[in-house]
């Protein structure tokens, strides 16, 4: 009897309980996510343990017993398991290093020299090397016996001298492609791309957008190579880089864990901070009003155009602000673009608010409810709020285009000009505008 089937049936069954175990992965309690995994067969479960972030596999690792550990630890290229140990608390990480082979434990402590977010703390210690003497002969045999030695990829084999310099590149098809007694260094690659080891992330996750290459070398400054950042690595980077300036944009420091796994103080104690600030600006815009009682006293229709003109200067700010803080992330822009992005925003700017200041002039030329006499001064009205939305847009347009200049310019991080924060400073700004320009036009002509 064929056994097909019943092999079919088991691979099937394997793989439902690999799905469950994924099923709300994120949203399940620690002793959830241990039933789960010990529920799996060795196969998948070692499977999911390797699709795991750091953190969900030091929680796991941690809540195994010690015996089992080792065999865990093991099952990792040396950069996975340097960011295992990096995840985990302090008072773990020399029992995880511990648990390695003497090989792997050298290699995973020279990974934690470096800090997790630069180059050399991304990197795979663990890569493809050829001489550029050899033949190609030579070194496809010499890269069959590096295969089995847990390579993360072979798509690039490097080509190094015996002080360990880069010499050069040259890809397993051209390796294969070339007569069998052809020097390496005739075909090998030598114009390369490489990083230093203290790159940080953020610069090498543009490094690989813009060279398109899946795979990059890195080296220390006599040129020696240390290691290879793959494309791989570079999925969780980017990840981590877009939530961080996403919580920041929306006027918070950014999370250390993931949301269910962040603590209540915690999760107080990250986003007090900025509202506390934002709360007391916003009590500058009850002061500009209290500056300007007696105008309004004058003419209390002009509280009826505030929140139109707080919209205007905070949503036109807001808008800006994210366009250079995006631009900057992906390097688009820097510094020294300083004026060529003023000048181009001062023109949208001001396109903009023309735009609306027309909308807004329309808007109260057809108010219903008309009780001004004279009905001239819904001519006067409609200039006010007109001419005041062109102008706070542009004011609004340029504060939020050049507060992320200036913060780069002072060593912050430009995602701290969250569209919160500049909404609540040109809010305060566009009302002194609008009752300046009001007091200027409308007031002139009210008895």
């Amino acid at each position: 009897m064929s056994q097909e089937p019943i092999e079919n049936q088991e691979n099937e069954d394997e793989a439902l309980a690999l799905d469950l175990a994924w099923k709300d992965w994120p949203s399940l309690s620690p002793e959830e996510r241990q039933e789960r995994f010990r529920s799996l067969v060795r196969v998948d479960a070692e499977e999911l343990f390797l699709s795991l972030s750091s953190e969900d596999q030091s929680e796991l690792l941690l809540e195994i017993p010690e015996l089992e550990r080792r065999s865990w630890m093991r099952l990792l290229p040396p950069d996975d398991a340097a960011d295992l140990i990096q995840a985990s608390d302090e008072e773990f990480r020399p029992s995880l290093l511990q648990l390695l082979d003497e090989r792997s434990r050298s290699e995973v402590a020279a990974l934690l020299a470096y800090k997790e977010d630069q180059a050399g703390g991304l990197m795979s210690p663990r890569f493809p090397r050829i001489r550029a003497e050899m033949s190609v002969r030579e070194a496809l045999t010499y890269v069959r016996i590096q295969a089995t030695d847990y390579l993360e990829s072979l798509r690039y084999i490097y080509v190094l001298g015996i002080d360990q310099s880069l010499h050069g590149v040259v890809s397993l098809r051209t390796l294969f492609a070339a007569p069998p007694d052809k020097r390496v260094d005739a075909i090998m690659e030598k114009d390369l791309i490489t990083v230093r080891e203290n790159m940080e992330q953020e610069e090498l996750s543009r490094v690989f957008s813009q060279s398109g290459l899946n795979a990059i070398p890195v080296v220390d400054e006599n040129n020696r190579m240390k290691g290879v950042v793959t494309v791989d690595d570079m999925i969780s980077v980017v990840e981590e880089e877009a939530t961080e300036d996403i919580q920041k944009m929306g006027a918070q420091s950014a999370l250390d864990a993931p949301y269910l796994q962040t603590s209540f103080f915690e999760m107080v104690r990250k986003r007090v901070g900025w509202l506390a600030i934002l709360f007391v600006g916003s009590t500058f815009t009850a002061s500009a009003i209290e500056f300007y009682e007696a105008e309004l006293e004058r003419a209390i229709v002009l509280t009826l155009f505030i929140p139109l003109i707080i919209a205007s200067g905070g949503n036109s700010g807001s808008q800006a602000s994210t366009l250079v803080i995006r631009a900057m992330a992906l390097g688009q822009i820097r510094l020294r673009d300083w004026w060529r992005v003023l000048f181009r925003e001062s023109f949208v700017g001001l396109s903009l608010g023309v735009l609306l200041g027309v909308l807004g002039f329309l808007r109260v030329m057809v108010w219903p409810g008309r009780d001004m006499d004279p009905f001239f001064l819904y001519w006067f009205l409609a200039l006010t709020v007109s001419l005041s939305v062109v102008l706070i847009v542009l004011w609004g347009t340029v504060v939020g285009c050049m507060l992320p200049f200036a913060l780069r310019r002072l060593g912050l991080d430009p995602a701290t000009a969250s569209a919160p924060f500049v909404a609540t400073f040109v809010d305060v700004t566009g009302l002194i505008i609008y009752f300046a320009v009001a007091s200027a036009v409308f007031l002139q002509v009210v008895a």
